[in-house]
């Protein structure tokens, strides 16, 4: 790498602690943490999406989790000399004022170190603010061109090195006072990844012969061979700040033995989603959830499998397991059978192009064996990401290819208020019902709508118009819900519509359910025995013997079910009875369902207990049996995120249609699935 593009990558590197920065500021000004420092640090203000929020929330806990325990145990040793942070690419970031504010410096300093650039803008914004200055102080600053100290204080270094260089490093921190025989936490928030492989395992290895008594504690990406992974390098990569390593170190375990070869004695790693079900209390969970309108469950569970926390340790004074117990005692995962086999998947012929259909939290429904209709959701329309108002259609010609296109509106497609996460229904060859959904999550849509199809005069004899009328449906408490399902059922020659579960604006998570009887469109009471499912939303449901399958889903605490239940009819009306499986399931939610040949499918999704991708798990209805199917993805483009999407079941060509999904991914941009991908099922039918 020549001089200017070392330049340039630094900048882009230097570039995402200022936003970092900012992301910090707007979590504390929303009262995620108790921070009065990081608005001082970071000119400007920024307001983060709720998505962003959580994050960076889960990020400050597990950091500030390991930095007590260690000065916990440290503080607790008074014949040991006092305890030493070292923050490695500290940049923007207000621990040392939180620390000290706190009092928590009592026996401890903290020395900083950053790019020179960022450190000298830390150390004039410190020096330039009296609440920063009053706890820094009385202080000295170092000369900007002939030394690295830009800032000294009796218990606070802020010092501008390459971490690159390590030779000048060490020489550096002797300088400004670090013993490395003192009881170290050296600390590295994002940072190994944007060093270059080498250098972050020289890095490793320096503080690890460099240090006898210390602690090393590492935050930072890691699963780069997922759709999430792969969309999470495309954003780092457009930002000219690529990240390293992910290739050589792609799990939290790599993670730990990459430590251990580097001469750490005892290593200790998670993934968030361990870290905050494990290491926060309920209460404070709920308190966290609480905090603003929230509906991005799917890339906030997907975000916290792609970052790591990890606690290294040397010496006898500080063992790994003041920081994490044993990997595995609090929370045990729940990985998925070994795979049975492989499903093909490829894209619809005549899509090679790429799909109108880009969007997801939109319903899908087949209207004929040659009509696909789907609506709703969030996607591209015009060239720009909103709610998507525009129908889209999917027919097959009599060539057999399936044609994408969009639906005719007739003039009326204002009326279609751009829902998203609600239900549709096929009433007829021509009538199809809306249930439910959401304008934000605080706006739930309250009309029930129906949707008439019908050939569009004057055009193409293939082509079809929609409108749109209200369904003049009664029930504000049924039809104010999202992320819910509903399931055509039958009792006593009776046809209903079987709505159930979902979420509300005043309720996360709904355990009621309602019957809309199709002949005369009304809800009525029916009689439902057996014990009631845990309330769940993102659950999947199709029909089955007249009753209904009911599967996965997110429960009350926001962690992926894995139960399966039954709604079965009886001679009174239903009954719920538990599915048992074998081997269990792994609990997911934001997956689809059918049912082919007396096997349930359960098809993508997230889950939060195995690094592993959700497949199609296959259900035998009669034995209980469970079995794996990995998707092959070898000719659909990649990335291929299976969640929030639809899914079409065309029986008799032993086929599944995957329609749209994808997610708003953290920080790193929108991204829509861009083709219709079939779904080759013929081998479960082999396999009797």
């Amino acid at each position: 790498m020549g001089p200017r593009s070392r330049e340039r990558r630094t900048g882009a590197v230097q570039s995402t602690n200022d936003s970092s920065a900012l992301s910090k500021s707007s979590l504390a000004a929303r009262g995620y943490v108790q921070d009065a420092f990081a608005g001082l640090l970071v000119p400007g203000a920024a307001r983060r999406a709720p998505l962003i929020h959580r994050g960076y929330y889960v990020r400050a806990r597990a950091v500030r989790h390991c930095v007590r325990a260690f000065l916990s145990r440290t503080g607790a040793l008074p014949a040991a000399p006092p305890a030493q942070i070292l923050s490695l690419g500290a940049g923007s970031d207000s621990l040392y004022f939180r620390l000290k504010s706190e009092g928590l410096l009592a026996r401890a300093s903290v020395w900083e170190v950053d790019f020179p650039d960022v450190a000298r803008r830390k150390a004039e914004r410190i020096r330039d603010t009296p609440a920063l200055s009053a706890l820094a102080g009385p202080f000295r600053t170092g000369d900007p061109s002939s030394a690295a100290l830009c800032l000294e204080g009796a218990d606070y270094r802020l010092l501008g090195l390459d971490l690159r260089r390590l030779q000048r490093l060490q020489g550096a921190l002797a300088a400004a006072g670090l013993d490395p025989a003192a009881p170290t936490l050296l600390l590295a928030e994002a940072v190994l990844t944007y060093l270059e492989p080498d250098r972050a395992a020289d890095l490793i290895a320096w503080a690890a012969q460099r240090f006898p008594n210390a602690l090393f504690v590492v935050y930072e990406q890691m699963g780069p061979r997922d759709a999430f992974g792969q969309v999470m390098l495309q954003h780092f990569r457009r930002l000219r700040s690529p990240l390293h390593g992910l290739d050589r170190f792609p799990d939290a375990e790599a993670q730990r033995r990459r430590f251990l070869r580097a001469g750490w004695t005892a290593c200790g790693a998670m993934d968030m989603n361990e870290f905050y079900r494990c290491f926060l209390s309920a209460q404070e969970r709920r308190r966290v959830e609480g905090l603003e309108p929230f509906d991005e469950f799917e890339e906030w569970h997907l975000k916290c499998s792609h970052y790591f926390i990890l606690a290294a340790s040397r010496g006898d004074t500080l063992p790994q397991t003041l920081v994490f117990p044993p990997a595995g005692a609090l929370f045990p995962r729940v990985d998925p059978a070994a795979p049975t086999g492989a499903l093909p998947a490829g894209v619809v012929a005549g899509d090679s192009q790429g799909s109108h259909l880009k969007r997801y939290g939109h319903a899908s429904v087949l209207l004929s064996p040659r009509v696909i209709l789907s609506a709703g959701g969030f996607g591209e329309q015009d060239g720009r990401h909103c709610r998507v108002s525009r129908f889209h259609l999917l027919s097959r010609h009599r060539d057999s290819e399936w044609k994408d296109s969009h639906a005719c509106s007739g003039g009326t497609e204002a009326q279609w208020d751009g829902r998203l996460y609600h239900t549709m229904t096929k009433l007829s060859d021509t009538q199809i019902l809306v249930l439910g959904g959401r304008l934000s999550p605080v706006n739930p849509a309250l009309r029930a709508l129906q949707l008439h199809v019908c050939k569009s005069e004057g055009h193409d004899p293939e082509d079809l118009k929609v409108t749109v009328t209200e369904a003049g449906l009664e029930g504000d408490s049924v039809l104010s819900r999202w992320r819910h399902s509903t399931t055509e059922v039958s009792c006593q020659n009776q046809e209903y519509l079987f709505v159930y579960g979902g979420r509300s604006v005043v309720e996360p998570v709904l355990s009621d359910w309602h019957f809309l009887h199709e002949r005369t469109m009304s809800w009525v009471q029916v009689s439902v025995e057996g014990e009631a499912p845990e309330a769940r939303h993102s659950h999947s449901a199709c029909s089955w013997q007249g009753g209904a399958l009911i599967a996965g889903g997110l429960g009350a605490s926001e962690e992926p079910l894995n139960s399966v239940l039954f709604l079965k009819p009886v001679s009174a009306g239903f009954l719920w009875e538990s599915v048992d499986i074998q081997p269990p399931i792994t609990p997911r939610y934001s997956h689809t369902a059918h049912v082919l040949n007396g096997k349930l499918l359960l098809v993508g999704g997230v889950w939060i207990h195995s690094s592993s991708v959700p497949g199609v798990t296959v259900i035998d209805l009669t034995t209980g049996l469970s079995s794996e199917y990995q998707i092959d993805t070898t000719c659909v483009p990649w990335p291929l995120m299976l969640h929030n999407h639809t899914s079409i079941l065309l029986p008799e060509e032993q086929q599944l249609l995957l329609l749209g999904g994808g997610g708003n991914c953290f920080s790193f941009g929108t991204y829509f699935n861009p083709h219709i991908v079939t779904l080759d099922l013929s081998s479960l039918s082999a396999r009797g």
